[in-house]
């Protein structure tokens, strides 16, 4: 192993690193582009984030004509029932869901005079699709269609009477759904109860965390429950993140350097410890098998599910490299070949299915290799390993006797 030939295979490892970052920005742009065609169209079909507002109640102020007071519910009682259902458009996955809504709220007339009692019911979001929708109040079904997004409903009622508002709908929405307290200031006697169907359950920042929780089939039953609440944050719950084709392999492309560094590395080592003859040809076929991997994963995401394109492109290109040394160098050297590929090659990449474990599980690949490196190459003569070779002297004509 000579000098020149080491930073041959540097070369190599370098050009190899670019063609790598164009792939992975092809992959990036792909998903963009994507993105910007199939998100108004998905957000068309399902609706947008849903955010559904707390009732606003208004009546006349008393002594005060024409100036309307608002107050909030007595009480409240909501059942939400949430199905994932994400529905995928090219490389991406759009986190779809649908929505049982379904509340009970206690209104009361707070004045010690009869009054008409207005109901301000604020749908989730102006435009979307809600099946099923029924609003009553105090027994009194409407069939008002919305205005400004609002279904408004009034009711007389005699002082300190009692009476149901009732709302039920199902919709459908993405990414997130949320109950708003913006225009309430205090809230009482209020319980919202979420049944979701899915077990990976996530509280957005800055909203409330359930009281009670329980496992309910496949899913969670949460329980929100406000006594007496002023300044009450809003509930919300988002929905679990589905792994994205191109952002898995987009990253997985942008990455694939360092596999390659780390794989060159052991097979540097490896052949010096068994006097195996590697060309920086043999090295140039060598890392085209392994960009193999990533070039095929990056398309076979857009015919087939993930793992079945990830396990496909990586057995293509095990194949490739392990068949290329067996024939090179022979069954031993391919098989330790073929360990340091699926290690640095195919289990890196899997880590990135992992959100947070991809810079761990690199880290911990770097230091093992490290130790592995270390342990075998102690006892080489790295003065004589790495000399450059001189001119060989011809050996003498032989002259006739």
């Amino acid at each position: 192993m000579s000098i020149i030939r080491l930073l041959s295979i540097i070369a190599i490892a370098a050009c190899s690193a670019v063609a790598w970052f164009v792939l992975g920005g092809a992959i990036t742009l792909r998903s963009q582009e994507g993105d910007r065609r199939f998100h108004q169209e998905v957000a068309g079909n399902w609706g947008p984030v849903l955010e559904q507002t707390h009732p606003v109640l208004a009546h006349e102020t008393p002594g005060a004509s024409g100036m309307m007071r608002t107050f909030a519910p007595e009480s409240g009682m909501v059942d939400v029932r949430l199905r994932h259902e994400p529905k995928r458009k090219g490389l991406l996955w759009y986190r779809t869901y649908a929505v049982d809504f379904h509340a009970v709220y206690q209104v009361r007339n707070p004045t010690p005079i009869e009054q008409t009692i207005h109901v301000s019911f604020r749908l989730p979001a102006e435009g979307a699709r809600y099946d099923s929708f029924e609003l009553s109040f105090g027994g009194k079904a409407t069939d008002r269609a919305p205005v400004d997004g609002e279904i408004r409903k009034s009711l007389r009622m005699k002082p300190g009477e009692v009476v149901p508002l009732e709302v039920s709908y199902r919709g459908t929405g993405m990414n997130r759904w949320t109950y708003q307290f913006e225009q309430v200031r205090r809230v009482r006697d209020f319980v919202l109860t979420m049944d979701t169907g899915f077990s990976e359950i996530d509280i957005p920042a800055g909203s409330e965390s359930p009281s009670d929780r329980a496992r309910r089939g496949n899913g969670w039953r949460l329980v929100w429950n406000y006594e007496d609440v002023i300044g009450a944050h809003a509930i919300a719950m988002d929905m679990p993140k589905v792994p994205n084709p191109g952002d898995i392999a987009g990253r997985m492309t942008f990455f694939a350097p360092v596999s390659l560094v780390f794989f060159f590395a052991v097979l540097v080592m490896v052949s010096l410890k068994r006097g195996v003859d590697l060309h920086p040809m043999n090295y140039f076929f060598l890392a085209a098998g392994c960009f193999a991997f990533q070039l095929l994963f990056a398309y076979l995401v857009d015919l087939l599910p993930l793992l079945p394109s990830f396990g496909i492109s990586a057995a293509v290109s095990l194949l490739l490299v392990t068949g290329y040394l067996w024939r090179l160098a022979g069954a031993g050297f391919a098989r330790i070949a073929a360990a340091a590929q699926f290690a640095y090659m195919v289990l890196f990449s899997y880590s990135f299915f992992f959100d947070g474990l991809t810079g761990l599980t690199i880290t911990v690949g770097a230091v093992v290799t490290l130790a592995l490196l270390m342990f075998f190459t102690a006892g080489v003569d790295w003065s004589s390993a790495l000399r450059r070779r001189r001119n060989a002297v011809p050996p003498p004509v032989p002259t006739a006797a």
